[in-house]
């Protein structure tokens, strides 16, 4: 099993992505929270499972886990040892800068 670090802005983007949710429907907040959750556990038991991003040479993979109309992407890379460290979570359908 990997060890699972989170990076301080990926714990942002959690709270981030749970809030922007709650204001609508708490269910469908705790759901999403969950499915990304799930992701991460599925990370720990597996963490070559997502695909790796193209022409990277830090190793950086995301992880698509759908949800509604959408996915959750986990993006993260490997660390000394088989650890996996979350850099950074949003939602597909979210407008991104980087």
């Amino acid at each position: 099993m990997a060890q699972i670090k989170w990076l301080p802005e990926a714990v942002t983007d959690l709270h981030r992505l749970h809030s922007f949710l709650q204001e609508h429907n708490q269910k469908a907040a705790d759901n999403a929270s969950g499915r990304i959750l799930e992701g991460v556990k599925l990370l720990k038991a597996s963490p070559r499972l997502g695909r790796p991003m193209p022409d990277d040479d830090i190793e950086r993979r995301e992880l698509f886990m759908s949800f509604g109309a959408g996915a959750y992407v986990i993006r993260y890379r490997f660390e000394d040892n088989d650890g996996v460290v979350i850099i950074r979570i949003w939602h597909s359908k979210e407008s991104r800068m980087n």
